[in-house]
């Protein structure tokens, strides 16, 4: 019998104190190996409420979304041979994923049949309110655009992912903010990566969001995506 792979996931949280405990406390027990939160430099109780509730916490306090996402991957890449995970999957940590739908997102990894899965809001049950229109709009452009430039067909930049660890470090990230979703699918579409995507749902964040939930937030992000996804055709 051909064992089952090893899964790590990794939940970037900037102040999040507020839902970090129950996106943790929703990954299917027994189902993920580690559970790695990393606090973002976060200015109320994220990493001692994430501990408590069972993750490694490691600290990044160079703020940014990509920033923690790089170091959650250098903390399970360094890992002894026989406890590096074979795939990691990315969560929020604002409780808006639904974690117990990563036993389904791997699946295809698990199977074979592609070395990455994303997370489709826009093919899944979304709650009235979970996503803004300028967030919506924002998807459809840039998926468009990836489309016509890369010829990759993706409906959604969302951060609840799964990809195999060895084709994650053969993508080489960089970025260290915004641009981390559309960076990885960039990347993957230019070298061919194969990859599916699943419905997924999605509620109302817990708190307000760092970057939909304010207008330089939704600018920056809009720019930064726009400007990666031209940076690696």
């Amino acid at each position: 019998m051909t064992p089952s792979p090893s899964i790590n996931v990794i939940i970037p949280a900037y102040n999040e104190e507020q839902s970090i405990a129950q996106v943790v406390r929703d990954i299917p027990a027994g189902f993920v190996a580690d559970v790695i939160v990393v606090n973002n430099n976060s200015t109320d109780s994220t990493a001692e409420v994430a501990a408590a509730a069972g993750a490694t916490v490691l600290h990044e306090p160079n703020p940014g979304y990509g920033n923690a996402c790089l170091k959650g991957i250098a903390y399970a890449a360094a890992k002894p041979a026989e406890s590096r995970p074979d795939i990691i999957v990315f969560l929020d940590g604002d409780y808006s994923d639904y974690p117990e739908e990563m036993v389904q997102l791997v699946q295809p990894i698990v199977q074979g049949q592609v070395d990455m899965v994303i997370g489709s809001r826009a093919q899944g049950q979304r709650e009235s309110g979970s996503m803004m229109p300028q967030q919506i709009f924002g998807n459809w452009l840039a998926t468009t655009l990836i489309r016509f430039l890369y010829g990759a067909r993706f409906t959604d930049l969302g951060p609840f992912r799964a990809i195999r660890m060895d084709t994650l470090l053969s993508l080489g990230m960089r970025d260290r903010n915004y641009g981390w979703t559309v960076e990885m699918q960039a990347k993957a579409a230019k070298q061919k990566v194969k990859y599916t995507e699943l419905p997924v749902s999605y509620r109302r964040r817990i708190g307000v969001s760092k970057v939909s939930g304010t207008v330089k937030g939704t600018v920056m992000a809009g720019y930064k995506i726009i400007l990666t996804i031209f940076r690696y055709l």
